[in-house]
Parts: C-alpha cells; structure tokens; sequence
C-alpha cells in the first residue's frame, strides 16, 4: 500500500516540482535580460519535458531500459492524439504560423532518427540499442531545433513567446528552483520505485506502463496547458507545446537517458513507434483535407478521430499486447 501510495503522490510532487524549477528559473532569466523568447523556447520549453526526464535518469540508472523507451513513446502518442486532438474539438487549430508548421515536419524528422540510432539491426549490428554515440547525436540535434527557433522562426510567430513570466525577488526565485529540484527527485524516485510493483501485481510490463499510466500522467502539464490556450482561441499556441514537447521528448530525453547508460531496445517497440509516425503524418494530412472549410487547420471533426484513435491505442496496449 505504501508502495502504490508514494508512486501516485509522486506524480503531484513531481509536476509541482517542474513547475516551481521552471518558474523560478524563468524569473532568474528576466531579471538577468534575457528576452521572453529565448526564456520561452529553453527554460520554459524544457519544463514540459523534465517529468519524463526525471523518470528516464532514475530508470537508466536502475537499467529499466523498456520503461524509458516507453515513458516517451507513450508521452508523444499522447501528445500527438489526445492532446491535439482534444484542442482541435474545443476550438479548430490555424495553422498559418511558419514556425508551427516547421515544428510538426522536425516532429516527423525527429520520429524517423530515433527508428534508425534505435534499430541496429537493420544495419547488421547483432542487437538494438541506443548507444552512448547516438545520445550525442539527439542532443547536437536538439541543439540545431533550438537553432532554428531562435533564428530562423519569425519571433511573433512563435508561440513560446506566449508564455507570461513572472518577475520574483531572487531569493524566492532561488527557493523555488531549489524546491523544484527536491520536488524532481523524490517525485522520480517514488514513480521508478513503484514501477517494478504495478508491473508484478497487474502482470504488465514496464514498457506497458510507461506507454499508458507514466505517459498520460507526465502529460498533465501540457493537457493543462492546451486546453487553456485552446479556451482562449490561441490554439497555435496549444499545438506549439505540444508538439515542441515531442521534439524534446526524443532529442533531450533519450539522448540525455542514452549518456547515463545505453538503452537496449525491444524491436517489439517498433509497433509504438510506428503508431507515432503514423500519427505525425496525420497532423499533416489533417492540416491539408480542408474539411470544415478551413485551410491548413485541424477541424473539430479530426480532432475527434485524433482523440478516438487515442483511446483505441489504450485499449491496446492495456488488453490485447
């Protein structure tokens, strides 16, 4: 029981720890002259990423390598389907900004890297993983994304610009990050710990769990945010976060998990992983169709499909792997 207990309160100690961390190092930010932007695309878009992080250094260092590539195969399926869709039903997503846009084609982009550093053996290697190398190269990578959002994106285009940043004194700001750091820790420590338990009592495995209960719960964050942004029309906004998040996801995640310790993987993953690449390519199908009558949007209509198609990978994943 106690057991189940810290796993659930680690998610709240968790999230409320990434905020605090993000807040008070957005605050720190302003006050030492950097932009709204450049906040907005670092520290405020690698907030969205730091619950799967936590949970990904504590299980590469517990070598649970299927719960690290399902925590952020699960978050971006998540993401993709439910969270965009969910948007587009409470208000119909524009696409006309060309930053957003460039984000769903380097989303795709980012899918099709991980397929090939992860399958070694389509490449003659006697086994799958994500080495250290390849780490290196999700991070170069992340770092060539932030490239193109700071100086190839129109900056009124962008929507981490957005972002309402509070000013704090410093020492608040400093208290904030230091209890955002303690929040982190014990938050990913619980989840991780409580893991191998769940996957005994329920008989599901780790990858399972990370695919569906890790990933929708460390999703919170950008489902608040979405659907808050979405309420107020500004659902470029919405699709930004969450799309942005999924390059982050595979870029800074994995490629921070894969410098602790090379990720072993299942090529049974290669099934989620192809869900996700078929749901990249259906933001960009969607934003072509037209239907509703609005040019490079996503109707209510498809936001709907995106949202069924969610619930049916649950269902999947849950009761019939």
């Amino acid at each position: 029981m106690q057991t189940y207990l810290l796993f659930f309160t680690g998610f709240i100690v968790l999230i409320f720890g990434a905020k605090w961390l993000v807040d008070g190092a957005a605050s720190i930010g302003k006050k030492s002259g950097l932009s709204q932007l450049v906040i907005g695309l670092t520290i405020v878009a690698l907030g969205t990423s730091l619950p799967e992080l936590i949970i990904n250094v504590f299980a590469s260092v517990e070598g649970s390598t299927d719960l690290v590539i399902g925590n952020v195969l699960g978050s971006n399926i998540i993401n993709t389907l439910f969270i965009i869709g969910i948007t587009a039903v409470i208000f119909p997503i524009k696409m006309p900004g060309l930053k957003c846009r460039a984000d769903i084609i380097f989303n795709i982009f980012a899918i099709v890297i991980l397929a090939l550093l992860a399958n070694d053996q389509w490449f003659g290697k006697p086994s799958n993983s994500i080495s250290t190398t390849d780490g290196i190269i999700l991070l170069a990578l992340l770092a060539g994304f932030l490239y193109f959002s700071f100086f190839k994106s129109n900056k009124a285009d962008s929507s981490a610009s957005d972002h309402a940043i509070k000013e704090m004194p410093v020492a608040n700001s400093i208290g904030m990050i230091a209890a955002g750091i303690i929040g982190l820790f014990f938050g990913g420590k619980w989840i991780v710990g409580g893991v191998d338990q769940i996957s005994i009592d329920f008989n599901l495995s780790q990858s399972v769990i990370g695919l569906t209960l890790i990933a929708i719960a460390t999703s919170l964050p950008e489902l608040v945010t979405s659907i808050l942004a979405a309420l107020k029309k500004n659902t470029e906004l919405a699709i930004g976060n969450a799309v942005g998040s999924n390059v982050f996801n595979i870029f800074l995640v994995l490629g921070t998990s894969a410098l602790i310790k090379p990720i072993e993987y299942d090529i049974k993953l290669n099934i989620e992983m192809g869900i996700l690449f078929i749901s990249a390519l259906l933001l960009v199908v969607f934003i072509q169709l037209n239907i509703g009558g609005l040019k490079r949007s996503i109707s209510r209509l498809e936001g709907g499909i995106l949202m069924f198609f969610y619930i049916c990978f649950i269902i999947w994943s849950l009761f019939c792997k």
